[in-house]
């Protein structure tokens, strides 16, 4: 049987909280954990350096805590979705499986829009285990924004005081997160083009990449990554398609705009699929390589945003 707040709930129990000092993370999150040791359940931090540290200093009884290294794979919300999903099936049998975890965002120097999309995501791609997990998110360094999103993402919320309650915010219909400009964006591309097939995409991708300083591997990311969303495009979206490139010293941004509406479902990209109507294998595979992919939905259309380099 399940113990605290999901006794008798199937699947993932989705739950956030807030706190705005170490002591106030440290009153939701230490109970949490302890609770979880003294009944013998698997129990996983999955937290920054600063919080892991918190932790360790006042978890009762580590011993019966996993602390799960932030390895480069954590770092995209598809690497991190493979990670987890490996790392729950290890505790198959066990009637509830605690897991506590920062999830990155602008305030850590991260973008949101995939984490966004991963936070509403993951209710259905962890929904086979029987998980509680704990999303907590410092009001100190946690933009406006993101907290909207939190809170449409999050079917459960915990309290202060340790309660827990259903969340009114929660939508289980997926909202499209707002997306912030990139910098470089603030200038004309470098290139534009109108209904390019996806090899007239990759050279002119090419041709502004070989001005940057861009690796080897970046610049074939890059424009992978450009071919698969013209694609998409063509084949999915309504004309006119259009490609926009913008180069600076180290990065590449390059937007794929066409007049549909765009996937309705937060997976897409971020798990692989052969259901291209919603985005397939391609568009995941660009979500592993690139360092981001960002979704938008606004007047001119449906974009996909790709970025590689620094």
């Amino acid at each position: 049987m399940r113990t605290g707040a999901p006794s008798g709930h199937a699947g993932y129990f989705h739950e956030t909280a807030f706190y705005g000092s170490d002591a106030g993370f440290r009153d939701l999150v230490v109970p949490f954990l302890d609770e979880g040791v003294a009944h013998g359940e698997p129990v996983l931090v999955a937290c920054g350096a600063a919080n892991e540290r918190l932790l360790r200093e006042a978890v009762s009884d580590l011993s019966g805590v996993v602390f799960v290294p932030r390895t480069e794979q954590y770092d995209r919300p598809t690497e991190a979705i493979i990670a987890y999903r490996k790392l729950f099936a290890e505790y198959a049998g066990a009637p509830q499986i605690r897991v506590v975890g920062d999830v990155p965002h602008p305030g850590t120097g991260a973008s949101w829009d995939w984490w966004a999309r991963y936070e509403a995501a993951v209710n259905q791609v962890f929904a086979e285990f029987p998980l509680w997990g704990l999303c907590p998110y410092d009001l100190r360094t946690t933009p406006a924004g993101v907290l909207v999103d939190v809170l449409r993402t999050h079917p459960h919320l915990t309290g202060a005081d340790g309660g827990h309650a259903a969340n009114p915010e929660y939508s289980a219909s997926w909202t499209w997160p707002d997306v912030a400009p990139d910098p470089l964006q603030a200038v004309p591309p470098t290139v534009v083009l109108t209904d390019p097939s996806p090899a007239e995409a990759r050279h002119a991708v090419t041709a502004a990449a070989s001005a940057t300083r861009l690796t080897g591997d970046e610049r074939d990311d890059i424009v992978y990554a450009t071919s698969e969303a013209v694609t998409n495009a063509l084949c999915h979206g309504k004309p006119p398609v259009s490609v926009r490139a913008w180069a600076g010293r180290a990065r590449l941004v390059v937007a794929v705009t066409d007049r549909g509406t765009g996937p309705s479902s937060p997976l897409a990209g971020l798990v692989p699929t052969t259901d291209t109507t919603s985005a397939g294998i391609g568009l995941w595979l660009t979500h592993r390589t690139c360092r981001d992919v960002a979704l938008v939905r606004d007047d001119e259309g449906y974009t996909i945003r790709l970025t590689v380099g620094s």
